[in-house]
């Protein structure tokens, strides 16, 4: 059984949905990122790929790993060899605070603050209050996107 459809056997909510205002959304999801759990990940990280017929190992450095029609996707420490690197954080959001909305807030505050854009991964804990993500920005701006975050968690 997948995790969604366990998660809904069990009526628990995968998706909250809130009629607010603006205002109130904005104030509702500063105060979700000030109360998640943040993990800021070391070094660099890049996606690899392979062809559908072969899957990535799952090791332990591997943090993603989803498919599409044609092949394999992961993430993973950055090798010396080319490739996009990247900064790697996730969050980790208390059971009881509605997150909706969480994802593109906060990569609206990226893009409008820092001017780069942003991937977000998604995976659930149901152990850890629910649905997880991991985010990665440009490891060129890393030290610029903590900056955003420990203001937005700070309330500025």
């Amino acid at each position: 059984m997948t995790a969604l459809m366990h998660a809904i056997k069990q009526d628990h909510r995968v998706v909250s949905i809130s009629q607010e205002s603006p205002d109130e959304t904005e104030r509702r999801l500063r105060h979700v990122i000030a109360a998640a759990d943040l993990v800021i990940f070391d070094g660099e990280w890049s996606f690899f790929e392979t062809p559908l017929a072969q899957p990535p190992a799952l090791t332990a450095d591997v943090l993603a790993a989803v498919r599409d029609e044609d092949g394999w996707s992961w993430l993973a420490p950055a090798g010396p060899l080319g490739g996009e690197r990247f900064a790697v954080f996730s969050f980790h959001f208390p059971p009881e605070m509605d997150n909706s909305g969480f994802v593109g807030w906060l990569a609206t505050e990226f893009k409008r603050r820092l001017g780069t854009g942003v991937f977000v991964i998604c995976g659930q804990n149901s152990g850890r209050g629910g649905i997880y993500d991991y985010w990665g920005c440009p490891v060129q701006v890393r030290a610029q996107a903590l900056q955003v975050l420990g203001e937005l968690r700070a309330g500025r």
